[in-house]
């Protein structure tokens, strides 16, 4: 009788001293850092109070608390951070669909990839602030400029990756496709844009930073709300808690929505598999 259909699903002791070696040091990573950063703020609130650190510029812990707790009564908070997430997770969903569009478009068609290139490449070079202007005549003082600009910031980034990663797909697979008379769809679908996926969800994680960066400085040119408001109006009233405020919260928040994408990346790919 063949044992191994009976022991497939059975944990070997090794696999046991695996998997705990393996919570063990993920614990240790984990406390490791929450170390790091205790360490950081206990020096940063001592060096503040002691005069080591310039308190009027670089705030510190204990008022950066106070500001959050104060801000966070009144509702504020919520606010401007709830409106920051929304613009961002806009951006962020049109910029990775609109990129895979454009990526999909210039690998089906070769001719179309060579017009297009100079363009991108152009386009990729070009510091995205110097469009704030544009987008400020263009789409007005409200969310859709800012939205604009994290699309910008975002777009140029996804279709070369994603493009890059559909051309590098094994060519002699694609070949065996086209023999049994695969048309390029076929071809897309069966071949190229499985083994592209795992290149598709990584960019998703760079999209997240990519698209905050564009809310943000989107918010710093025409915005009258958001954490990129705050960052502004705080520095123009010299109130650098509320600036060290926004940006820890920034930090949070920015740090959640990657953990997500890649947490849809592991599940993803494991559906996959």
């Amino acid at each position: 009788m063949n044992t191994n259909f009976w022991t497939r699903g059975a944990k070997t002791p090794d696999h046991g001293q695996f998997l705990k070696k393996k919570r063990l040091t993920g614990l240790g990573v984990f406390l490791t850092q929450a170390a790091i950063f205790v360490l950081f703020i206990g020096l940063w609130e001592i060096g503040a109070r002691q005069g080591f650190v310039n308190a009027f510029i670089f705030s510190q812990p204990s008022k950066v608390w106070a500001q959050g707790l104060t801000m966070l009564a009144d509702g504020q908070l919520l606010y401007h951070t709830g409106i920051t997430v929304t613009e961002t997770l806009i951006g962020f969903l049109l910029g990775t669909a609109a990129g895979t569009l454009v990526a999909v478009l210039i690998w089906a068609s070769p001719f179309l990839a060579r017009v297009l290139d100079p363009y991108i490449v152009i386009f990729n070079s070009m510091p995205k602030v110097a469009l704030g202007p544009i987008f400020l005549v263009a789409f007005g003082q409200g969310y859709l400029s800012i939205i604009m600009m994290a699309l910008a910031v975002s777009v140029v980034i996804t279709t070369i990756v994603v493009y890059t990663a559909f051309r590098d797909v094994d060519a002699n697979m694609i070949r065996l496709v086209r023999t049994f008379g695969g048309s390029t769809w076929q071809v897309f679908q069966k071949v190229v844009f499985p083994a592209a996926l795992p290149t598709i969800l990584s960019t998703l994680k760079v999209n997240v930073g990519l698209a905050w960066i564009g809310v943000i400085v989107g918010e710093f040119l025409v915005a009258q709300s958001g954490l990129g408001y705050l960052i502004i109006y705080g520095f123009q009233v010299f109130n650098l808690t509320l600036v060290m405020l926004a940006l820890f919260v920034i930090l949070i928040v920015s740090t959640a929505m990657y953990h997500l994408v890649a947490y849809f990346e592991k599940r993803t790919l494991k559906w996959r598999d």
